[in-house]
């Protein structure tokens, strides 16, 4: 048989393997192989047919899942040893590690991971292949009864009818698993469990609370311990822990999961972003709606939004009690298109912007909820624009450069990637199924980025379900990826909702329509700042811009009426005039990240001067009030980065 690797083309014998040839071509550490663009084993045998082959190794993202997801075997083996009683769950690969939910019949803390990962190093030196066969359903389920995982049973038994069902064997210990995997259990050569958590099974808060455990995998030590550097920097700027310290947002076991609390400085960090979105949109051309947060079922039925979008909705009511039934939003778009057919437009009316700050209800599973980043009620700087087709590429433009504008003011410009989010026509519940329209919209935006030169990755089946998108996709400190702003070109609800305008002919024709949003959701942008900046808001939009410090008790009432003055000018300051040393009160707002610190004591009164400390510069010397205020509002008017 003829394989080509890299480009070059060799003969081998028709039972050659892929180990053999992977050595023939000096390929080392291969933990699988794609051949003809298939991912396969390194066991797996050929048939003696060309092919074209690439060898997979850690440094390739396929590599790294396939090395992940087989260390999380060893832990689940590792489990079954120390606990025999315990009952295995879910256990896959992600985003820079993996982990496994477990059902402990006696609860288990950080402090047992040392001997579980001691097990797991058995585990590795026993250099276990991992072995793979398959099992008629009926044979599966009792195989899996036997050994009591009732979790699998349950996956078996929800698997399509046609569904091949096979497993992994390493050493004694056998698991429920599609595949693929690494060659054996030696080829793991620096793991770390991470962290024990709770999370419901399947992600229902109907169903029982497992344990789950976080770890990673490398293949070389080093790696792994700057991984775990990494992970503490990530610990020291997680919003979750920075934002409660800051006093920014707190969350309330009585008020629910998913839905944070906004303190004041949170409040006025909102207040800030989203007044200046309205402001710049307007300058951009948008008129505002306000449209209710809620709407009768048949507005969702309508828009698709019940048939393909129901289980994500909080729905009050109950049709079968011949009730009528009501659904938080999820999304404002079918509100903005009642406004656009209160009266009739034309040619000459379009495009027309119209922008919301809307707050939105989905319902998120409870594991997927972390902080502000993905919550269950949000707010987002929403807007479609219903436009002539005519108009298309200059209004995509538009919102792209204001997406890009809005991410240079916060400074996550840096930090982000573009997705060109795709539908998937084997999905027959998420998408419309109308594939000539697809067709149509997916080629008018692929040609959109292409002529915009936006560089982007593709991702099937990330499309909404009325139409393909482009995602801005960003990372928090612990690389979870999640997307900020969105893009979307419809082609579908024009038609759905009627919409129309009258051309230069007097004829009726369907618009096309933009979604999008300009900031993306208000939450995780103010999650994502927080990490980025470490909680040390960049001067124009800090909740407190200055703290001014009482050296004295003579000085208290000076600093309070500089505090007055300061927001007469439109700057955000607060005063300190406790009992305390001036050293203490320093401390305590460079805690608070506050970008200036001004002194005030009975020379500073007398002189009518503050003395300024800046953050990141130190101290600035004495400036009278108005050289204070000019020096700040520079750093506003510039949007100023610290």
């Amino acid at each position: 048989m003829i394989i080509k690797i890299n480009g070059v083309q060799k003969e081998y014998a028709n039972e050659a393997s892929l180990f053999e040839i992977a050595k023939d071509n000096e390929v080392k550490n291969a933990l699988a192989a794609k051949v003809d663009g298939n991912l396969v084993e390194m066991r797996s045998k050929l048939d003696g047919k060309d092919h074209e082959i690439e060898f997979v190794t850690f440094q390739d993202k396929e590599g790294k899942k396939l090395y992940r997801h087989t260390t999380s075997h060893i832990l689940a083996q590792a489990i079954k040893t120390i606990y025999p009683t315990s009952k295995l769950a879910i256990g896959p690969a992600i985003d820079d590690g993996f982990y496994y939910d477990i059902d402990f019949k006696t609860p288990i803390t950080t402090e047992n991971l040392e001997a579980i990962e001691q097990e797991m190093k058995k585990i590795i030196k026993a250099n276990y292949p991992l072995e793979r066969f398959e099992l008629p359903r009926d044979e599966a389920i009792a195989y899996m009864k036997k050994f009591g995982e009732d979790y699998k049973v349950e996956l078996i038994n929800d698997l399509p009818e046609d569904a091949v069902i096979s497993f992994y064997k390493q050493g004694d210990f056998v698991d429920l698993c599609a595949g693929p995997h690494i060659p054996s259990t030696g080829y793991i050569k620096a793991f770390k469990l991470l962290s024990i958590t709770g999370a419901y099974w399947r992600g229902s808060e109907k169903n029982k609370m497992l344990t789950r455990i976080y770890g990673t995998a490398f293949d070389n030590k080093q790696d792994l311990a700057d991984f775990l550097q990494m992970q503490e920097e990530a610990k020291k700027r997680d919003h979750n822990k920075l934002g409660r310290e800051l006093k920014i947002f707190t969350t309330n076991e009585y008020i629910g999961q998913g839905l944070p609390l906004l303190m004041p400085k949170g409040q006025k960090l909102f207040q800030i972003l989203s007044r200046f979105v309205e402001d710049e949109e307007e300058r951009r051309g948008y008129m505002r709606t306000k449209t209710p947060y809620m709407a009768k079922s048949d507005l969702y039925k309508l828009s698709g939004h019940w048939d393909h979008y129901q289980d994500g909705m909080f729905i009050l009511g109950d049709e079968t009690k011949d009730e009528e039934v009501y659904a938080l939003r999820p999304m404002t778009c079918p509100f903005q298109y009642m406004v656009y057919k209160a009266d009739l437009k034309s040619y000459k009316d379009l495009p027309c912007r119209y922008g919301e700050t809307s707050t939105l209800f989905r319902n998120e599973s409870s594991g997927e909820m972390h902080g502000l980043i993905r919550v269950r009620q949000f707010t987002i700087s929403e807007g479609h624009l219903i436009l002539r087709p005519d108009q298309l590429e200059e209004e995509f433009k538009q919102c792209l450069e204001l997406a890009r504008f809005m991410l240079k003011i916060t400074g996550l410009a840096d930090d982000v990637s573009y997705r060109f989010s795709r539908w998937d026509p084997n999905d027959k519940v998420k998408y419309i199924q109308q594939p000539e329209v697809w067709a149509k919209a997916e080629s008018t935006m692929e040609n959109l980025l292409n002529h915009l030169g936006v560089k982007y990755s593709t991702g099937i089946g990330e499309a909404a379900f009325y139409g393909p998108k482009l995602d801005i996709q960003v990372k928090n400190v612990y690389g979870k990826e999640d997307t900020l702003i969105t893009i979307q070109v419809d082609m579908f609800e024009a038609e759905r909702f009627d919409m129309y305008y009258i051309d230069e002919n007097g004829e009726k024709v369907r618009p096309y329509i933009i979604h999008r949003t300009s900031i993306g959701c208000y939450e995780r942008t103010m999650a994502l700042m927080i990490e980025k900046f470490a909680g040390a808001f960049p001067v124009w939009c800090a909740p407190v811009q200055a703290k001014i410090l009482a050296l004295t008790d003579r000085s208290a009432d000076y600093c309070n009426d500089l505090v007055r003055k300061l927001a007469a000018v439109g700057i955000r300051a607060e005063s300190d005039t406790r009992n305390e040393t001036l050293g203490y009160k320093i401390r305590s707002a460079q805690m608070e990240k506050i970008p200036y610190i001004l002194v005030v004591g009975d020379k500073e009164m007398d002189e009518n001067v503050v003395a300024v400390r800046r953050r990141n510069e130190g101290d600035l010397g004495k400036m009278d009030f108005d050289a204070f205020v000019k020096r700040v509002n520079e750093d506003v008017s510039t949007f100023k980065l610290d």
